[in-house]
């Protein structure tokens, strides 16, 4: 339990770098890009980006109460029932999984990386690899890693967490599909055909 408290917002700090700071870097250096597409208006793709960075505000918030105060936790409301060894050790590999993966599709996905929707560059549609198996596989990553942390740190807070990531991800892949289809035409449908949204 000690070592979890040291390791997991190390941990978060990783991933938030290498799902996230890492190819955002790599490809703004690499086309002058900026991959970030959300912005302030009030439509539903930049209400996406809204919640979702609120989500990610409140894991590190969840994991800090965790690590830093035992009374803080408290109020997180704990599910003893599911608080045991074997429910943690497979949580955490989950996570490990599900940090390579993320890593292996950001790599894969090299300059057509965004987060967000990008109207304004065309990319290239990446079929290859890793997006062979999945047409998201850096959502499908994503909802891995949070249901690993969920399974290290069960309470009420973390399945809340875990179910409206899960929503706001398949609201965010419909939007996106909507577009790859309007940019890449049948390409992408024929893409669609032979390989499933998740998994």
């Amino acid at each position: 339990m000690n070592i979890l408290k040291i390791y997991l917002p190390i941990y978060l700090l990783v991933y938030f770098l290498i799902a996230f700071v890492v190819p955002t870097y790599r490809t703004f250096k690499k086309t002058g890009i900026n991959p970030i597409t959300f912005g302030k208006s009030d439509n539903a793709h930049d209400y996406i980006g809204f919640v979702m960075k609120l989500l990610i505000a409140i894991l590190f918030v969840a994991v800090l109460c965790f690590t830093f105060s035992d009374k803080l936790y408290y109020y997180t409301i704990p599910i003893s029932y599911l608080s045991f060894s074997a429910f943690k050790i497979m949580g955490l590999i989950l996570i490990h999984i599900s940090l390579i993966w993320i890593g292996i599709a950001q790599y894969q996905m090299s300059n057509s990386w965004r987060i967000g929707i990008d109207e304004k560059n065309k990319t290239e549609l990446v079929i290859k690899g890793v997006f062979s198996i999945s047409r998201n596989p850096i959502f499908l990553g994503m909802i891995i890693s949070i249901l690993g942390l969920f399974m290290i740190v069960p309470t009420a807070l973390s399945f809340c967490l875990l179910i409206t990531t899960y929503f706001i991800i398949q609201i965010q892949i419909r939007l996106e599909e909507d577009f790859l289809e309007k940019q890449h035409r049948q390409e992408y449908i024929n893409y669609k055909f032979k390989t499933k949204r998740l998994i």
